[in-house]
């Protein structure tokens, strides 16, 4: 399987197993987030502080790291399961394909988490952020409880409500933190929407996996009530999550500028169109389609955030 990596047939290099273990077609999902909090952040730091930044890229960069790996080391038993049960269905797993052995992803997992601290501590020093190391550990032991023992929410129900408090709120207030030094009032019709948007993506990361999940204990939306069910979960959360947007403009358009809502809102809409277009193939072990759905649902999340995050940083007074 090793192999499979290089269209040439021929073992891929170390840089290449490793460039594929930490999965970069996810990073957006972490990297987004963070850019986001930390727009979210200069809204009471002007100029905008570019230490501050540089800081939460690194605790982003080493926290993806530790994320990713320790996942792969606590889902190793579920990915041979589902490469057993389609070895053609889906992509090489880390461990269970040897790309890389468990010891050496758990290893460097830990590290990288070790990593993720220092930077944290370093940025509660340089940035003189009380808290900084605190919540940056607060954010590790989010993420770790999702696959990692004792917690293992993902196995026993809720993984999903983990990512959206990882990913949705901790990692962007995190940022905003590092940026403004404060959490301002703003920044909660903001985080709400993305969270829910956030919810969304966890729920739907669970549809190509919903027969190995089942067989291997995870009990995520779709192993436990099914691929409808969960695709219809996702598809609410959207459009909630475009109208907590709206809605927030309404309701507190100091804000929430309209400007910077609607057209946000308005991208998470037409993705959303395309994944109704594409929703009805997406079924159980349908897995090109349902790559095809969360192709438009990511861009519904990420592609609606930038355009939210460009708007903000462009405001009056915002450079």
């Amino acid at each position: 399987m090793r192999a499979s990596l290089t269209s040439g047939g021929l073992p891929a290099s170390s840089f290449e197993r490793w460039f594929y273990a930490l999965k970069p077609a996810s990073w957006p999902k972490l990297f987004v987030p963070a850019l986001f909090g930390q727009i979210l952040g200069a809204s009471s730091a002007h100029p905008f502080d570019v230490p501050a930044l540089g800081w939460g890229l690194a605790f982003t960069v080493f926290g993806l790291g530790f994320i990713v790996l320790l996942n792969d080391w606590g889902d190793r038993d579920v990915d041979a399961i589902k490469r057993k049960m389609f070895p053609h269905g889906c992509s090489p797993k880390t461990i269970p394909d040897g790309i890389l052995g468990a010891r050496v992803v758990g290893a460097a997992g830990l590290l990288l988490g070790g990593a993720t601290l220092a930077v944290a501590a370093g940025a509660e020093w340089a940035l003189h952020r009380p808290a900084a190391l605190e919540a940056g550990l607060s954010c590790m032991l989010i993420f770790a409880a999702y696959t990692l023992p004792p917690i293992r929410l993902n196995y026993r129900g809720g993984g999903e409500l983990l990512e959206m408090l990882g990913v949705g709120a901790a990692l962007p207030l995190y940022n905003a933190y590092l940026q403004g030094g404060a959490i301002g009032p703003w920044v909660w019709p903001w985080i709400a929407g993305f969270s829910v948007l956030s919810l969304a993506g966890g729920v739907a990361s669970g549809l190509s996996d919903e027969e190995s999940d089942r067989v291997g204990g995870k009990r995520t939306v779709a192993s436990v009530y099914g691929n409808v069910a969960a695709r219809r979960l996702s598809e609410a959360c959207v459009l909630l999550g475009a109208g907590i947007w709206v809605a927030g403009s309404v309701w507190r358009p100091d804000w929430v500028p309209v400007w910077a809502a609607v057209p946000a809102a308005a991208v998470v809409v037409w993705n959303f169109v395309g994944m109704r277009r594409v929703s009805h193939a997406a079924v159980t072990n349908a897995f090109r389609a349902q790559g095809e759905y969360k192709h438009f649902l990511h861009r519904a999340i990420w592609h609606s955030t930038i355009v939210a995050a460009v708007l903000l940083w462009l405001r009056p007074g915002s450079a």
